[in-house]
């Protein structure tokens, strides 16, 4: 499949819109470039991993493989991170959380720890300790589920600075994002994401997130873009 010599350059949503997941897949090959072959090949592996456990599900109109795509090129591009582990927990981030049963088998007794020590094994304890940052627990279901999932971002990645890198980007994909999604999902993701930009202000500006001054501002100037987008959605007359 030819792509034009911009790929490099081009918006990954605009590479998602034009260009699908072949796109997205060769603007990866495109960014690791930058690697040694030792640290391609774990990336590649990672990448391997993440499309098997992946390989059927759908994020609204999208392969889900795009979404993990996404939020390892923007790492490596807009974040300019160069960490290996990071990049690899990125394309793993949701694994652990969607498919428990597939990294370690169905037949133990707690099947989200037993597939962070799977992460463990072929990708270092790092890697499963990253993942386990951004790893949803099992919510009360007597309480808000949105109201949980803000106190446990809080909570992991205060304790966890390139967790909140990862997250960040995660971040970014799905609120910044909301835009090129449909139907109901836009204003429940709206509503579940917008308390998030706070907190995300306050764990990025912080001197221990690793991340250098222009990149800040870059993700400062991102989180003013999601909170325009809520407002958007959520504040407009009826």
């Amino acid at each position: 499949m030819e792509f034009p010599p911009y790929l490099a350059t081009m918006p990954m949503h605009a590479i998602t819109e034009i260009h699908g997941e072949p796109g997205l897949l060769e603007r990866f090959r495109l960014e690791i470039r930058a690697f040694d072959p030792a640290a391609r090949e774990r990336l590649a592996a990672a990448l391997d991993l993440a499309a098997e456990l992946h390989r059927d599900d759908r994020r609204v109109r999208e392969p889900y493989l795009n979404h993990l795509l996404r939020v390892a090129i923007r790492m490596m591009h807009h974040y300019q991170v160069r960490d290996v582990d990071v990049i690899v927990a990125g394309l793993l981030h949701d694994a652990v959380e969607d498919h428990p049963g597939e990294l370690a088998g169905t037949d133990v007794a707690d099947p989200t720890a037993a597939a962070l020590a799977t992460l463990a094994a072929r990708f270092g304890p790092r890697v499963a300790r990253l993942v386990a940052a951004v790893t949803n627990p099992e919510y009360d279901p007597d309480r808000d589920r949105n109201a949980q999932y803000r106190e446990h971002v809080a909570a992991s990645l205060d304790r966890e600075p390139w967790a909140r890198v990862i997250k960040m980007s995660d971040f970014t994909d799905n609120g910044v994002g909301v835009v090129y999604t449909i139907g109901p999902k836009v204003a429940r993701s709206a509503a579940k994401y917008r308390p998030l930009v706070p907190v995300f202000r306050d764990l990025i500006s912080r001197p221990d997130t690793p991340l250098s001054a222009p990149v800040k501002r870059h993700i400062f100037a991102q989180l003013d873009l999601a909170e325009e987008r809520f407002s958007a959605i959520l504040d407009r007359p009826n």
